[in-house]
């Protein structure tokens, strides 16, 4: 008898068992596997002996196939013993098993994800494997990062990704790739989560029948530090009615209800018994659930947090089912089983419902055996433990018939596991000491070899050639050879203090541990790496039945079979029944998967009947061997007889959401064990109060892989201090600064509470001062003061509690002083903002020079009502043109980012400054690394606005917005010219191209689609015309070939066009540079030389600028700020000009530095532009100007700076600090100023001026009303908890205006209720809400004539006295309809649209396209409007104050 598992894996020890018995003469055995088109010889070998029992290993190589059928022949050969048998096996190929682990398993916005991946064969060793491709997938299914051949390398290697501030939320994946194709995917979430304080739970029973008379619910509050919270708790038990009366009831027609409240005790608890008899259980016409409803309110504080739970309300008080129970019975041998008791199902009875008591079913085969004789396993249900020795019982009855004259039997067993034979041995019984019934006994090593699932099999031969057997399963604990352990020493501490992590393992491990926040593991425990996620990985865990996942083995073709006689007896005929219903040896090893060559008896013979039990098709089956599917069926399909009786309403499964707060991740590292087997890691204990639980992998050469329990560091306080403050106030207004104190220590403490004095505020305590406080256990004390802030900005509080060891005695106890952490201080900022509305000008200038020196006098002014002491100003020195821009890659713009085209600014100069610094060789690490991760999370928040089709618009495809055409041209360049620095999905280039292309026209030109912002201008402008010149230059700028059949259309379309005679400046300077990309130089030349003619040059500059007269500044020093629109085309120009083959010539080059000279002269202090488009294209002309001109030089220059009084800096510029931005503060404000600059070289120097001007309302094309609800006092609430409303309609010229946004800032200690903002994206024409610190923004993507009313709801977070009125402001992001500004006639705007004219708010500057309007000057009458804007038609502004600010009704503002 010759025994091999069925499944064979290459590359790793498989082992064959060969029986020999009653041999009279010597014979050759040979065993050889048909693969690969060669006989393979598994054993070949003489055998002499009478009995032989032996298992022979073998290892076959790699196959080309993932999995094949073979064949194995088996040949016995003696004088008179023939034996061949050949049966087919299945060999596949030993996969690598792959795992992902992350440092959590949900992560916020913005954060890091750090994962491993790890790599182990089938025996849990390292491996060195390259994975083609591992990547990141976001909710949508986008590729948002990938890494190419990722190393693995000692069985691990390290990644890490950064999130967005603002990514699709959801569920993401990190994908890994493995050579054969196969991937590996891990999840994680991500979400945005609040932060509770504390945490409210509801206890009560899963679980009651419908006989229970009482119920205990117990509600307790908990710090997330885990001490108990001390407040008032409400809790209402309801059960509803299946079906709700009439609502003229109320509540009462929904649910029967009981109420109870309390305190919370010193856990933090309340429980409360509740008597059922009110909810009527027995009733039907009810749902079958009790609910529960608890809110705790903190003493204090007044915070209100809410907790649920419900008990499933049960008729069945019994069942009882069968499990873990054999499935045939064997005469004279023990049955084995477990019988449980279980709750389920209902019943009903008209309006009654009655107790039920359900009863369980069994069915069972008999085994099959000649001789009567049989063996048993006896089973065990517990999991049987790595390193101990195992007994295994054996039940045996042996008849006369079995025995013959024998005196000692011979028994084999093997063990099994992992699908490989691992032990194999025999037991010799004997007769004349044992009886012919009883039992014996096997010891079985247990060792990680066996887990999870040893299977063992024990049989004998009988001298009549019949097989008697039996197998069984032995759950084995899942455990590793490698045996970790880990300990934190000392296992608590105080925050900031050090600590040790222990590590213990096989000598020259590799460790890879992780600590985090316990709340981790609360929130998705199953996300852990545990040994159970180790072993689910393993590609057989046990062998069953001769099938593998989707490879099955054909059934062995019946013997023949033995022919009935039927019986005529007193003239009746008598057939022969054939019992199906019946096992045998052969479905024994089947279904542990050995494949069997033999001539003894393993089957069962089978009879040649027509009138046999078994249905004929399942006959046919089974010979045909379709998975042997009757045969298994049979053998464990005990028909399921609780089935009848379950009826339609089944408790549902209930999930409990843990919601916490957890920090980072602390320790994230890899550790190398010593050749004794330890290591230590110092690390030192975040501030965080809370319980860290750390876990470690290593990985060792010889023993393989291992996995240390999960261990835990308490991180300990005896006492700290928490302060409460606003996040800013306005100047003027008093707040009351809280300090709490919390005691955590068993005994009781005197601690003094100190606020350090400062010239920044003054501090009133509000209760008299004492020295020092007493605290004893658990307890809190809040000390407070009325806090006046007297400077602007951040102004620093320091709070300082100390134990005392002081002996005056608290409440009579002895005072203790902690030996630990005797003092806390805690540090916190607040932001005080001046009253009114904040403005900045800007004066930009270069200075190049060639040794002499050049003197210039500024001062500064501001205008007569500026808010006292609101005036700053700053002076900055650059040596590089690209300077600013670096240093601000991420603000560049000061405006609400919350759309799919504002989001690219973040994204498109990355590649410019990339691109520069690359070029001009002073690119830095540092910088390079900074570009990179603005690039990947600009890419992955565009993601947000991509849509199914490939275009982007900007929102995204909500709404049925259509995709925009000028947008995805926009995206689709940016994401090709990335590509060279990050990873880009190609399928998002090929999706937009191929998008675009399906709206180009016959003629060549593309259809404008979505909402065109760039709607440049109206009247003489072909807009079909400026959209194909930008997406020409798109394609070109990709690159795209010229001869590319979309980029040749395109060309053709522009031709066309650029025939005509009048052409818009702004679309002659896009026509110029998409010529000068295409290679096309006399077009080129000729829009240069007419565009020459249209140049507007004065103070040694040139610029562009749409037809009509250029305003004048109001402010004599400060030169007006131009229009985005002409900033863009000028940028064009820049473009055209430089983009020559080979190089731009000299007198390009003088000409650009004069179009340069005007663009630096438009930036804003952080390096942008009014706008996106006039930033992205200003700075890519800048950057490619910067590498025409770049020298590498020693030259150096000097500026001095001096102030009319006694203040004087000093810069110096060289080639060492070229791109460092020198900033300094200018001390007088207003103040005169001269500058000196000497030396050699360009130096780029940049006047920055922010004031606060008084708010007034001016004409303006939205009708804006704002209004607080309640309005008056009526309850107490009101002055913590309000509804602003907001009524806003359009009333400009045109039938709808274009997207709007509404910022509305907070009250002073005020916040949003988010949930409630959350609420309006529902609203039809609200597109988004954001939240900026203390600003709500809501975009509109249109408003009309009709109003718009919605309203949030606010919540006061600290109070705050003496409340100043906070501005709500509406204005328009891309149209103006006219300029009616006083004293500029209408026309000489031109008849412009879709431009952005922002009104008086210039510091919120426009989200997109800036004023094309002509600006206004301040007249005399509105002293508030007197910087350059046009504030006629843009936005209005309204103020609101709270409803109860002094304890009357405030008319709202």
């Amino acid at each position: 008898m010759v025994l091999l598992p069925f499944l064979i894996h290459t590359d790793s020890p498989e082992k064959i068992c060969v029986q020999l018995t009653h041999l009279n003469e010597s014979v050759t055995l040979n065993a050889a596997i048909e693969y690969q088109g060669e006989n393979r010889s598994l054993i070949d070998d003489v055998v002499s002996e009478k009995d032989l029992f032996t298992c022979i290993p073998f290892t076959i190589p790699k196959s080309r196939s993932q999995s094949t059928v073979t064949f194995i022949t088996v040949t016995v050969k003696g004088e008179t013993l023939q034996f061949r048998s050949r049966k087919s096996v299945l060999v596949k190929n030993s996969e690598s098993l792959v795992f992902v682990q992350t440092d959590k398993p949900i992560y916020k916005p913005g954060q890091t994800v750090l994962f491993r991946i790890v790599s182990l064969d089938e025996n849990f060793h390292p491996l060195n494997e390259v994975l083609p491709l591992v990547y990141i997938e976001d909710p949508k299914k986008n590729r948002l990062y990938q890494w190419t051949k990722a190393e693995i390398k000692e069985g691990l290697t390290q990644l890490s990704f950064n999130l967005t501030t603002e990514p699709i939320q959801g569920t993401y994946s990190v994908v890994a790739q493995k050579a054969s194709g196969k991937t590996i995917q891990h999840p994680f979430t991500v979400e945005e989560y609040v932060l509770p304080k504390f945490e409210v739970t509801v206890k009560m029973p899963k679980v009651i029948t419908i006989l229970d008379e009482k119920l205990k619910v117990t509600v307790c509050g908990l710090y997330t530090f885990g001490k108990p919270v001390p407040g008032h708790v409400s809790f209402r038990v309801c059960r509803k009615f299946e079906y709700p009366a009439t609502a003229c009831y109320g509540e009462e027609a929904k649910a029967v209800c009981d109420e109870f409240s309390g305190q919370t005790d010193n856990h933090g608890c309340i429980s409360k018994l509740v008597k059922t008899k009110l909810f009527q259980l027995k009733r039907i016409g009810y749902e079958n659930k009790l609910h529960v409803d608890a809110r705790i309110e903190e003493e204090e504080t007044g915070i209100v947090l809410t907790g649920a739970s419900f008990s499933e309300i049960t008729t069945t008080i019994s069942k009882i089912t069968f499990e873990n129970s054999d499935s045939y019975y064997k005469p004279g041998i023990p049955f084995f089983g477990q019988a449980t008791h279980k709750t389920h199902s209902y019943c009903y009875d008209h309006s009654w419902v009655n107790p039920n008591y359900e009863d369980g079913y069994l069915r069972l085969k008999r085994f099959y055996s000649p001789s009567k004789s049989f063996l048993k396993i006896e089973p065990t249900s517990e999991t049987l433990s790595c390193g101990s020795s195992a007994e295994v019982r054996v039940h045996y009855i042996l008849t006369p018939e079995a025995v013959r004259e024998r005196k000692k039997i011979m028994f084999y067993y093997l063990v099994m596991a992992k699908g490989i034979i691992k032990q194999a041995g025999t037991r010799i019984l004997d007769l004349d000491k044992e009886s012919v019934s009883g039992v014996f006994i096997l010891q079985l090593s247990v060792e990680a070899d066996l887990a999870p699932v040893a299977q063992v099999l024990v049989y004998t031969v009988t001298p009549s050639r019949e097989v008697i057997a039996d197998s069984t399963k032995f759950n084995i604990e899942k455990c590793f050879n490698n045996k970790v352990g880990l300990s934190f020493s000392p296992s608590e501490g105080l925050p900031s203090s050090d600590t040790h992590l222990l590590f213990r393992a096989s000598p020259k491990s590799l460790c890879a541990v992780r600590a985090v926040d316990r709340s981790v593991l609360l929130m998705k425990p199953e996300a852990d790496l545990s040994p159970s996620l180790v072993y689910s990985l393993l590609p057989v865990k046990e062998l069953h039945d001769y099938h593998h996942g989707t490879d099955v083995l054909l059934e062995e073709p019946l013997e023949d079979c033995v022919p009935l006689k039927k019986i005529i007896l007193n003239g009746i005929t008598y057939s022969p029944v054939v019992e199906m219903n019946e096992d045998d040896t052969y479905s024994i090893l089947k279904e542990m998967g050995l494949k069997v060559f033999t001539n003894s008896k393993v089957k069962k013979p089978w009879y040649c009947s027509t009138e046999s039990h078994m249905p004929a098709q399942s006959r046919i089956i089974a010979s045909e061997g379709l998975a042997g599917a009757p045969m298994y069926a049979l053998r464990t399909g005990a028909l399921d007889s609780s089935r009848i009786h379950a009826t339609s309403s089944t408790p549902e499964e209930v999930t409990e959401t843990i919601r916490k707060y957890f920090p980072e991740t602390w320790i994230w590292s890899l550790v190398s064990i010593s050749s004794e087997g330890n290591a230590e890691l110092d690390v030192t204990i975040p501030d965080t109060i809370t319980e860290w639980k750390a876990s470690a992998f290593c990985m060792s050469p010889d023993t393989g892989f291992g996995l240390s329990p999960t261990v835990s560091l308490r991180a300990f306080q005896p006492f700290f201090v928490e302060l409460t403050l606003p996040y800013s106030v306005v100047r003027g207004e008093a707040f009351t600064l809280k300090a709490t104190v919390f005691n955590y220590l068993t005994a009781c403490i005197r601690v003094s509470v100190i606020l350090a004095q400062s010239t920044q505020f003054l501090a009133i305590p509000v209760e008299k001062e004492e020295d020092s406080y007493c605290l004893c256990e658990n307890e809190r004390k809040t000390v407070a003061w009325l806090v006046t802030p007297k400077s602007l900005g951040l102004v620093e509080f320091l709070v300082s509690t100390e134990a005392l060891q002081n002996q005056q005695p608290c409440r009579n106890t002895i005072v203790e002083t902690p030996e630990k952490g005797r003092k806390d201080t805690v540090i916190r900022q607040l932001l005080v903002e001046p009253e009114g509305v904040e403005k900045e000008t800007v004066q930009n200038s270069v200075l190049c020079l060639k040794g002499e020196s050049v003197k210039e006098k500024f001062s500064l002014l501001l205008p007569s009502n500026v808010v006292q002491d609101s005036g700053r100003a700053y002076f900055s020195v650059l040596g590089d043109l690209m300077g600013t821009a670096m240093q601000n890659l991420h603000q560049l713009l000061q405006m609400p980012f919350g759309c799919g085209e504002q989001n690219m600014v973040l994204f498109a100069p990355n590649i410019y400054v990339l691109d520069y610094l690359n070029k001009t060789g002073q690119l830095s690490e540092e910088v390079k690394s900074k570009a990179i991760g603005y690039l990947v999370s600009g890419y992955q928040r565009q993601m947000n606005y991509k849509h199914p089709d490939g275009s982007y618009s900007t929102f995204g495809p909500r709404y049925g917005q259509l995709g925009n055409t000028w947008l995805t041209a926009f995206v689709l360049k940016s994401f090709a010219q990335a590509r060279s620095y990050i990873f880009i999905d190609e399928k998002h280039i090929q999706d937009a191209l191929i998008w675009l292309s399906q709206n180009q026209k016959e003629n060549g030109c593309f259809r404008s689609s979505g909402m065109l912002l760039n709607n440049a201008m109206k009247g003489g402008v072909n807009d079909e015309v400026t959209l194909t010149a930008y997406i020409t230059i798109a394609l070109l700028e990709i690159p795209l070939p010229v001869t590319h059949s979309v980029v040749r259309n395109a060309l053709f379309c522009l031709e066309t066009a650029g025939n005509e005679k009048e052409n818009h400046v702004y679309t002659k300077a896009l026509l110029a540079y998409a010529f000068a990309l295409a290679g096309k130089e006399e077009k080129r030349k000729a829009f240069l030389v007419s565009l020459e003619k249209e140049a507007v040059k004065k103070d040694g500059s040139v610029h562009w600028q749409r037809p009509g007269k250029e305003p004048e500044a109001d402010l004599p020093y400060y030169r007006y700020k131009a229009p985005s629109a002409e900033v863009e085309m000028t940028a064009y120009v820049l473009l055209a000009h430089l983009t020559t083959q080979p190089a731009p010539s000299q007198e390009e080059l003088s000409l650009a530095s004069l179009i340069v000279k005007w663009i630096i002269g438009q930036q804003n202090p952080n390096g942008g532009f009014s706008s996106t488009q006039d930033t992205v294209v200003a700075l890519q002309a800048l950057s490619l100007y910067g590498v025409s001109t770049y020298a590498k030089s020693g030259e150096a220059s000097k500026v001095s700076l001096q102030s009319g009084g006694d203040f004087q800096q000093d810069f110096h510029v060289d080639p060492s600090n070229r791109l460092l931005l020198q900033h300094v503060p200018l001390p007088q404000v207003p103040g005169e100023y001269s500058v000196e600059v000497s030396g050699k070289g360009c130096v780029y120097l940049q006047t920055s001026l922010r004031y606060n001007v008084q708010p007034k309302q001016e004409s303006a094309p939205f009708l804006l009303h704002v209004h607080t609800s309640p309005e008056t006092c009526e309850n107490s609430k009101a002055d913590k908890v309000f509804d602003i409303g907001i009524k806003v309609s359009y009333t400009g010229e045109r039938s709808v205006s274009n997207m709007v946004i509404i910022d509305v800032k907070m009250l002073s200690g005020f916040i949003p209720v988010k949930s409630s903002v959350r609420k309006l994206a529902h609203h039809q024409v609200i597109e988004r809400t954001e939240f900026s610190t203390n600003h709500v923004l809501v975009y509109l993507e249109k408003l009309s004539n009709m109003t718009l009313s919605f309203s949030f709801t606010v919540e006061q977070d600290i109070p705050v006295q003496r409340l100043k009125p906070a501005q709500v402001k509406v204005y328009d992001y891309y149209e103006t309809g006219k300029c009616g500004a006083e004293g500029v006639p209408v026309s000489d705007c031109g008849e412009l649209d879709s431009w952005t004219c922002l009104g008086a708010m210039e510091t919120h500057s426009c989200p997109w396209l800036l004023s094309l309007c002509i600006p206004g000057r301040g007249t005399s009458d509105s002293p508030a409007l007197s910087l350059p804007f046009c504030f006629s038609d843009e936005f209005a502004i309204q103020e609101y104050s709270a409803p109860c600010t002094t304890g009357r009704v405030h008319k709202n503002k």
